[in-house]
């Protein structure tokens, strides 16, 4: 259990620092780019790239935080920093959206030249081939942590893809004479940029209010908490995400004459099945006498 935390830390620790270098060498291209054409889409690439930046440094500072232990004033560890990451990343990735939109109209009402269009296609697909490297690499990385965080970080840089094949294309449209769909295709950028930040600031604020854990994971619980023919029932099943840990709460339903050493030694096989599926779950188990449980319901 331990070493498998270790290494979702490193991970971790790995996506963030990708995340931010990128980021970095994202900006030095596009900016490049900008200067060589004047595009307002590349401009729009280039404003989702500085946003990527600070999202991304947030983002690093959010998950070093998150993997820290629990302490006295914090019992259930610091987890929750990655959904508070979440919510940064969908102000910032919101705020460049307006950012484009206004700049756009602003263009669409004075059209400008755009210059070395050749130049910038280059450019924008060396951006596009190292996003996808990124991208492919945080989803490794997702699929084995299942960190919000780093899917917050790889939503919006999966936006940069689409951004940057709209550059392309604004680009390769403006070789052939039709500069004016430039602003066109950022304002549509923009749209897109601003759905991906209301979605990520959605799941960000379902995990901060304790949203349950999917049905599935739910009917898994319950399948392993009723395996045992000790276990009458169980009810009261409560479940939460917090960073890297799933909060598991549930009752089990013991016959009333069981030994209390007894009804502790079944709930700690249920407790080790659960770990068994979920190694990073925090898990409490409460047991409750049936009969007594069936009065009440009466």
């Amino acid at each position: 259990m331990k070493n498998a935390s270790n290494r979702n830390a490193v991970l971790l620790k790995r996506a963030t620092y990708a995340s931010v270098g990128v980021a970095i060498v994202l900006i030095a291209g596009k900016l490049t780019a900008w200067m060589m054409t004047g595009s307002l889409s590349v401009m729009a690439s280039l404003v989702d790239s500085l946003m990527d930046l600070a999202a991304s440094v947030i983002n690093l500072v959010a998950v070093r935080w998150s993997l820290q232990p629990a302490d006295e004033e914090h019992r259930y560890g610091h987890g929750k920093a990655e959904s508070l990451a979440g919510l940064a990343q969908a102000s910032f990735i919101a705020g460049s959206a307006f950012f484009l939109v206004v700049h756009a109209v602003e263009r669409l009402r004075s059209p400008s030249p755009i210059h070395e269009a050749q130049a910038g296609v280059v450019m924008m697909v060396i951006a596009l081939t190292i996003t996808l490297a990124l991208v492919v690499y945080q989803h490794y990385v997702i699929k084995r942590t299942n960190s919000t965080a780093i899917r917050a970080d790889a939503l919006h840089y999966a936006t940069d893809i689409l951004t940057n094949l709209g550059t392309i294309a604004a680009l390769v449209l403006a070789g052939y004479g039709w500069p004016m769909l430039d602003p066109i295709i950022a304002i549509l950028i923009a749209c897109y940029i601003f759905y991906s930040a209301c979605k990520i600031g959605y799941e960000a604020g379902q995990m901060l209010m304790d949203r349950e854990l999917p049905l599935e994971i739910r009917e898994q619980i319950m399948h392993i908490a009723t395996a045992p023919s000790q276990v009458k029932g169980v009810h009261d099943i409560r479940t939460r995400q917090s960073g890297q840990t799933m909060m598991i709460q549930l009752h089990l339903e013991l016959e009333d004459q069981v030994p209390l050493i007894r009804a502790h030694g079944i709930a700690k096989a249920v407790e080790k099945e659960i770990l068994r599926s979920w190694p990073e779950a925090d898990v409490i188990i409460h047991q409750d006498p049936v009969h007594l449980l069936k009065k009440g319901r009466a």
